[in-house]
């Protein structure tokens, strides 16, 4: 058995066994969902969780974006959160997690949004990918991610941490909250190609007000060492749910930059330096 097989047959058994132990956890009851739901829908801080296992908070999950669909439409794809090394750090978790992202999330490019626009708003420099097809679940390096994409898009999440105090929040309560997913705002598409593999990792993301001021700024390799290692994870992720990512679906990757919080009147500008034409996205807040 050679080291990919291995490795495959390690991932396919950890999670059968995380399976079997996600319908086996308690799961926050479906009042607790739509209390969660509707504080979330009137942009009203919860009073901070309980402890709760990963196992419980993905069950969790799954109520609480079933009662969002209702209002924000179909699944359009994905998120992987804590895929940057100092954001798990700052949330006291060592390993990704999931949310779901859903069409009534997306804005385009040079979108207004209220800057209050959730209960803890925040935004972040993210980056989607677009799917071209199922057989990414069988990719196991980013050059064989790369085969199976058709888009990369940059991308400004909004993301709303809704709880009363964020710094609270560990690994669990945030899978709780659906990773946080709000809003995003999508910038022009870029046709997936091998040179963008050996350029995302290097790439400089850099996060600037409407001035040109730098507020923050990461790099590729922050995210997992490559960005498109968060898809291999949340294929993954998602195939131990019994979930096949589709044609057109859109991943989130997770955040290059740290959480800010927005002010009213602020125009935000994301610049990837070291992609080809150095493309950006743009928000402006009301």
């Amino acid at each position: 058995m050679n080291i990919k097989t291995s490795w495959l047959f390690l991932l396919a058994g950890l999670g059968c066994a995380l399976g079997a132990a996600t319908a086996q956890a308690a799961c926050p009851s479906e009042s607790e969902a739509a209390e969660l739901v509707s504080r979330y829908l009137e942009r009203r801080p919860l009073e901070n969780l309980p402890a709760m296992s990963l196992a419980e908070a993905e069950c969790g999950r799954e109520r609480v974006v079933a009662l969002l669909g209702r209002q924000l439409g179909r699944v359009a794809g994905y998120k992987a959160g804590l895929t940057n090394p100092a954001v798990q750090q700052r949330f006291n978790h060592d390993r990704p997690v999931r949310g779901t992202l859903l069409a009534g999330m997306l804005l385009e490019d040079g979108a207004s949004v209220p800057a209050r626009f959730g209960a803890q708003p925040r935004f972040e420099a993210d980056l989607l990918v677009r799917v071209k097809d199922p057989e990414i679940h069988a990719a196991t390096t980013p050059e064989e991610v790369m085969q199976h994409l058709d888009a990369l898009i940059p991308f400004i999440e909004l993301p709303d941490l809704l709880v009363q105090d964020p710094g609270k929040l560990d690994g669990a309560a945030i899978t709780y909250i659906n990773v946080g997913a709000r809003l995003g705002v999508m910038g022009k598409p870029l046709p997936a190609s091998p040179a963008l593999t050996a350029q995302l990792p290097g790439m400089s993301v850099r996060v600037l007000d409407g001035e040109g001021r730098e507020l923050d700024r990461g790099r590729g390799s922050d995210l997992m060492g490559h960005p498109l290692q968060a898809v291999i994870w949340l294929a993954w992720d998602l195939a131990r749910s019994g979930i096949r990512l589709q044609a057109g679906d859109l991943l989130s990757l997770g955040s290059f930059s740290r959480p800010l919080t927005p002010q009213a009147g602020q125009r935000v500008r994301v610049v990837y330096e070291g992609l080809e034409g150095a493309p950006a996205v743009e928000v402006h807040f009301q």
